[in-house]
């Protein structure tokens, strides 16, 4: 039997940076407000002891941060014709489970998107020409613009500490920093990481090619730095151990480093933990939300009434809510009818390995930290002429060597055997000498008709709720941008002095094996009219206006950076709305 709880005024779905973010901006507004997690309590100093933190078995390996397939998993196929099995053991992306989210484990790589991105499908048609995309390609406008967004990026930064070098600082581009981005409105909180020897030799060879390289903007922190809501974050050791890892000296910026310990004291909060919320209810109406319905770590069943609900969960699992509790339309790929599922996207990446006379050269891999290196934009977005290229889209390259993790850390040059005592010589040989950067090309992905999601007909989970469906694929567009970017990589490596540059362009299939990112986008994406999309630009539903969907879910196409910055200018940018606009006057903020 379903036990009803007391009423509260919002009822926040996951507790990661855009749950964290919305219930700090909700509760300052005065609102009583749960934040339902489906995974544990994780705090700095109990569950990353300096300890056992630096554990590559345990948590890359093992995985132990990230959620089990047995809890929940999603099916995959490439196309319609296939029947979609479920993934069994995470590859391609990993998905986090508890406080904190995916802010636990990743590298803290602090991105701010091009202008051109969020007024994507009208810059590209001006420039190229109405026929100049793919018929089957879905991209388009945001609904919002980058001078919109541009003070909650600020407010994102601030609130992480990110260290980096402003490129264009109020329209006035900056010496050392990028000169593609948007104008900003202030340089970074804190200056930029200090570089290795072989992110400094990626700048060097990239200036001579007429490049102009600049530093990782970074979450992981160069100096010790108080934010504005009065918490400290340490400096960074350059251990390593990032990506995959929580920080076990406070110097990566995470919910847990920045925000959550001043919103757990705070009276009108509450988080509930290890408890799965299995549907948004609404009224006889089916236009409004009236709370959510959860199942504890017991197995008891809960209905958490609320005046506004907000989805911050992972992205496969917004989407999956939605379809499940019946907002919105599903998307149908055939008449392209629907929200509700489509314009899913991931992200394109490839590199070059680049080995080196190793009597010459030590990088020393094992100093690193998770968003150091040296970066061009040369070739992100439309910063280049795509007009004789045959493909539109693009990336930053880097030399982002984040680590020299002893058991991943293992590259060869070809023809070496994958074991015994010639494999062993070549590791001594090369470990020091060689530029591994597992995410060298870091690309986009834009949308298409037929890479999509919807709810999986045979397989269920423990609730008997049926699976995310995943239907992705590669198209030539992306394929042939990953092979010109990555030989524009090789050059820069060949420049630095490699011996060999061995070059792997990312290939199609897509397959959910082989690890990419965990930059899953899309599947209820943001518009300017409920006839292109599930939320309007506050990310609010069109369908049900005390409903509002937050992260990544909410791109209509993935850019070539890493999402997480623009997810966290996003989450201020909709708490701002909600409470200067929505709480004074309930209804849509945007009509059609």
């Amino acid at each position: 039997m379903t036990q009803k709880l007391p009423h509260k005024d919002a009822v926040i779905i996951g507790l990661g940076w855009t749950g964290s973010i919305l219930a700090h901006e909700l509760t300052d507004a005065g609102l009583d407000v749960v934040a339902i997690e489906r995974g544990p309590w994780r705090d700095t100093g109990t569950d990353f002891s300096i300890a056992y933190a630096q554990d590559e078995l345990r948590y890359r390996i093992q995985h132990e941060l990230f959620l089990r397939p047995a809890q929940i998993t999603v099916t995959f196929r490439n196309n319609a014709r296939q029947t979609a099995l479920p993934v069994r053991t995470w590859g391609a992306f990993m998905l986090g489970n508890g406080a904190g989210g995916a802010g636990v484990h990743w590298n803290a790589e602090t991105w701010r998107f091009l202008p051109t991105d969020f007024v994507l499908r009208t810059h590209l048609t001006q420039r190229y020409g109405a026929n100049s995309l793919p018929s089957d390609m879905t991209i388009q406008d945001w609904g919002v613009t980058y001078d919109e967004l541009e003070p909650h990026y600020d407010a994102f930064e601030y609130l992480c500490g990110t260290s980096g070098q402003a490129g264009n600082l109020k329209g006035t581009i900056q010496q050392g920093g990028n000169p593609f981005e948007g104008p900003r409105s202030r340089p970074y909180p804190t200056p930029p990481l200090k570089q290795g020897y072989g992110h400094a030799l990626f700048a060097e060879a990239a200036v001579q090619l007429g490049y102009k390289p600049f530093p990782q903007p970074a979450g992981n922190l160069s100096q010790p730095y108080t934010n504005p809501l009065g918490v400290t974050l340490g400096q960074c050791t350059y251990c390593g151990y990032c990506e995959w890892f929580g920080c076990a000296n406070y110097s990566k910026s995470s919910p847990q480093t920045t925000i959550l310990p001043v919103l757990v004291r705070k009276s009108n909060f509450e988080a509930r933990t290890e408890c799965e919320v299995t549907r948004v209810n609404l009224d006889n109406t089916g236009k409004r939300a009236t709370g959510v319905t959860y199942v504890n770590a017991a197995g008891g069943e809960f209905e958490q009434p609320a005046d506004l609900v907000i989805l911050c969960g992972f992205q496969l699992f917004n989407v999956q809510l939605l379809l499940l509790s019946g907002i919105g339309q599903k998307y149908d790929p055939n008449s392209r009818q629907g929200q509700i599922g489509r314009n899913f996207t991931h992200q394109t990446l490839s590199t070059a390995l680049g080995f080196f006379d190793k009597d010459k050269y030590n990088f020393n891999p094992f100093v690193s930290a998770g968003a150091i290196g040296m970066c061009i934009d040369e070739f992100n977005g439309d910063n280049f002429d795509h007009g004789p290229l045959g493909f539109v889209g693009g990336g930053y390259l880097g030399q982002v060597q984040t680590n020299g993790r002893p058991i991943e850390t293992t590259a060869v040059p070809p023809g070496t055997p994958a074991w015994g005592a010639k494999w062993k010589q070549a590791l001594r040989d090369n470990y020091l000498s060689t530029i591994n950067a597992g995410g060298g090309v870091h690309a986009s992905f834009y949308a298409y008709r037929d890479v999509y999601m919807d709810l999986d007909p045979t397989y269920k989970d423990r609730f008997g709720r049926p699976l995310v469906r995943l239907t992705i694929d590669f198209h030539d567009n992306e394929l042939k941008m990953s092979a010109w970017l990555t030989d524009k990589y090789a050059e820069i490596m060949t420049r630095m002095g490699a011996k060999q540059v061995v070059k792997h362009p990312r290939k199609g299939p897509y397959d959910v094996t082989q690890y990419q990112t965990s930059h899953l986008c899309g599947g209820a994406i943001m518009g300017d009219n409920p006839g292109n999309s599930a939320l309007n630009k506050y990310l609010q539903s069109w369908d049900v206006p005390n409903l509002f969907v937050q992260g990544a879910s909410a791109f209509p196409q993935n850019a070539g950076y890493n999402p997480t910055g623009t997810v966290g200018a996003l989450a201020f940018w909709s708490a701002a709305a909600i409470r200067s606009q929505y709480l004074k006057n309930p209804g849509p903020l945007v009509h059609a």
